[in-house]
């Protein structure tokens, strides 16, 4: 098995999803980003050290390469990379870049309409847009910084 396969398997194996995978460019730190879509306010520090401290173990036993490896969550500002999360985040704000130019652009910002079939529908400015899953580049999330009040509390 291939590093990707190594890491998907283990993670969603212990209940999580596997979000993203970066590497150094030579390859000596792995960053891995986990989400858990049952848990409303995401991952925490404890289902990084479990996850981190199982994929050390496998790591070794597959005998992949690397000095330092990083568990954490997505973040707010979440790369968005397969079909289920453009459906999952459906209504929220992102950009988009894409791999090849559509109308001369490669950069659209908009709200998220879902997925299907390998497109994924966004309403930008002018209307309506559709994108081939294949040609996005990069999809993240917009993080939301509104701040609401609760009985003249911040929360």
């Amino acid at each position: 098995m291939d590093l990707h396969e190594v890491l998907e398997v283990t993670v969603t194996g212990l209940g999580y999803q596997l979000v993203d995978v970066e590497r150094s460019p030579r390859g000596r730190v792995l960053r891995v980003f986990i989400d858990k879509p049952a848990k409303p306010r995401g991952v925490d520090v404890e289902d990084c050290a479990l996850v981190s401290n199982q994929l050390t173990r496998v790591l070794l036993v597959e005998n992949i390469d690397y000095e330092r490896l990083e568990v954490s969550s997505p973040g707010l500002d979440r790369p968005l990379t397969k079909e289920v999360d453009f459906e999952r985040f459906a209504g929220s704000e992102v950009t988009i870049k894409l791999r090849l130019p559509l109308n001369g652009r490669r950069n659209f910002a908009g709200v998220l309409h879902g997925a299907q079939d390998g497109k994924v529908r966004v309403q930008i400015d002018s209307g309506e847009i559709e994108f081939d899953l294949a040609n996005i580049d990069k999809a993240r999330l917009v993080p939301d910084f509104d701040l609401k009040k609760s009985s003249n509390r911040l929360v």
